[in-house]
């Protein structure tokens, strides 16, 4: 059978009326493929793609034939393709809302090996293509959306590796292995974070800084200071625009000094902690 693209998977039938498909790619994983779709009453043909196939049920369920058995997928649930796994799918009664992604063999290798402690070799193998899993289906559904809006290109980086490597743990024919202590490269990474708070920060450039794997990165820097990197670029943005507050700026500067995407997603991070709004942290210290 012919390895087809999501594309080209989605063209063999056109969408009708009610139905949505949005197919966007990810940058800063090499033009990873995402969808996000509203089926009611499209139906894939058989087919196969070259990568992983990772998605989970939003609304509804969704029938779809793969590794000889008829299969069944709703919310919370959470379905594992492999490269070249033949599958086609349909909405069952009502029709189904869902996301997906297209990993790349080369990106799971990458993070069972952060997870295994060794060189990955083969193909990692999810042993069911589908299981309940309402945790990791929201860690995933999280992820997706944070790349769809890319309004914060770490954190949607940061949570498609950590949806990714869960489903890998749990899922998978890996045995997850603890990780070590990483001062070193941590605290390169955190006087990066530091000095460049106000960039478009990327996972792989801070994982490059370190010398570490990307997922590897996340689990040694969260071992070591209690947050993830992007949860600590966070409060050092919020600690950066407390001190600009302090000086009479407004919400509105900081934000766009500091590194938020708006002064909406300032006031969310700052209120989060420290419990008052930037508008009210100033007027406290005018006044």
């Amino acid at each position: 059978m012919e390895l087809i693209s999501q594309e080209q998977a989605l063209a063999e039938t056109p969408l009708k009326a009610g139905e949505r498909a949005y197919l966007f790619a990810s940058r800063r994983f090499d033009g990873l493929e995402f969808l996000a779709a509203t089926f009611r009453t499209h139906a894939y043909a058989p087919h196969a793609h070259d990568t992983y196939a990772i998605g989970t049920i939003e609304v509804g369920c969704e029938v779809w034939h793969a590794r000889g058995r008829k299969l069944y997928a709703g919310a919370g649930d959470i379905v594992m393709n492999q490269p070249l796994d033949v599958h086609d799918g349909a909405p069952s009664e009502g029709g189904y809302r869902y996301r997906m992604s297209y990993p790349t063999v080369a990106l799971l290798q990458e993070l069972a090996a952060s997870l295994t402690g060794r060189d990955a070799r083969g193909t990692p193998f999810f042993r069911e293509p589908v299981t309940r899993d309402p945790e990791g289906a929201a860690l995933f559904g999280a992820a997706h959306r944070l790349v769809e809006t890319g309004s914060d290109g770490l954190a949607g980086e940061e949570a498609l590796l950590r949806a990714y490597a869960w489903m890998l743990g749990r899922h998978a024919d890996l045995t997850v292995c603890a990780v070590g202590r990483e001062g070193g490269p941590v605290s390169v990474v955190k006087a990066l974070i530091e000095a460049c708070h106000e960039q478009d920060l990327a996972l792989s450039d801070l994982a490059r800084a370190a010398g570490l794997p990307r997922h590897h990165l996340i689990r040694v820097f969260r071992r070591e200071t209690g947050l993830t990197p992007h949860a600590f670029l966070v409060d050092v943005r919020v600690r950066r625009a407390r001190d600009r507050l302090r000086r009479g700026e407004t919400p509105g500067e900081v934000a766009a000094a500091t590194g938020f995407c708006d002064q909406a997603h300032l006031t969310r991070a700052f209120k989060a902690r420290l419990g008052v709004t930037p508008g009210a942290f100033r007027a406290a210290h005018l006044s």
